[in-house]
């Protein structure tokens, strides 16, 4: 029986910027519901590699396929319209607009309004619908808050809220954790593992390596826009390739 196309491949991925080579022959596969988790030193390439698989750079050589269709240098928006979504490390958002009110353009996309039969329904109540899921208690005021006022750790929620809005196939975190409170890291960390155990497949880019570990199936490593290794986390760090990669990182995992 032949195995089935991967939902999400790379195939020898290589960006270059002028004279510096960011992403360097990178391939990789991942199936349907698989929980990938990407890892590397500070300017190993990760979140180049993210802008590749989205559209926010085209890739100077290789080809990024997605349920078996080449989606290679497509824009954002039809990436994002097929059903893969993604978060930011640097959060973008209308921070002058309340906080549910930045799902608003995502609920009126036409990935939305075809998975919902054709019909985008109140807007303003599936916005909070979503926001409740992720922790935004519907009966505070927390929803409604403009949200460049909102603590650091509910900006990383909002941003997450509307990757979801889309109902995506493929989520890629790009450093979801970064700037988190551990009580925040803790409070985030299941809405991930559920998301996952539900079916969806993510991709999430993190330094918070024992965090990350308690939820991927395998991690990729990369230093300098190669990939250096890729298999089960523990293993994985248990090589000397990736041990010097990290030299000076706490890898203390158990």
């Amino acid at each position: 029986m032949l195995e089935k196309v991967p939902l999400l491949k790379a195939d020898r991925l290589t960006k270059r910027f002028g004279g510096v080579l960011a992403v360097s022959d990178i391939s990789f596969e991942l199936k349907r519901g698989e929980f990938l988790g990407v890892i590397g030193p500070n300017g190993s390439g990760k979140t180049t590699l993210v802008n590749l698989i989205t559209g926010f750079v085209k890739p100077t050589a290789g080809k990024i396929s997605f349920g078996g269709k080449n989606i290679t240098g497509k824009m954002p928006y039809t990436i994002a319209g097929l059903g893969i979504s993604r978060t930011f490390q640097m959060v973008r958002l209308f921070y002058n607009l309340p906080a549910y009110k930045n799902l608003i353009i995502p609920l009126c996309s036409a990935r939305v309004k075809k998975l919902r039969g054709g019909k985008y329904g109140e807007k303003d109540d599936a916005a909070i619908d979503i926001l409740d899921d992720l922790g935004f208690e519907r009966d505070s005021f927390v929803p409604y808050k403009i949200a460049g006022s909102l603590p650091h750790g509910y900006l990383k929620r909002l941003d997450l809220a509307r990757a979801m809005v889309l109902r995506p196939e493929v989520l890629i975190l790009d450093e979801l954790f970064s700037g988190m409170s551990m009580s925040e890291v803790a409070g985030t960390l299941p809405l991930i593992e559920k998301f996952n155990e539900e079916g969806l497949t993510i991709v999430m880019i993190e330094h918070r390596l024992k965090e990350l570990f308690r939820v991927v199936d395998r991690v990729m490593v990369l230093n300098f826009g190669e990939k250096i290794a890729e298999g089960d986390p523990r293993e994985i760090m248990d090589t000397k390739e990736v041990r010097k990669a990290y030299l000076g990182v706490d890898l203390e995992i158990s």
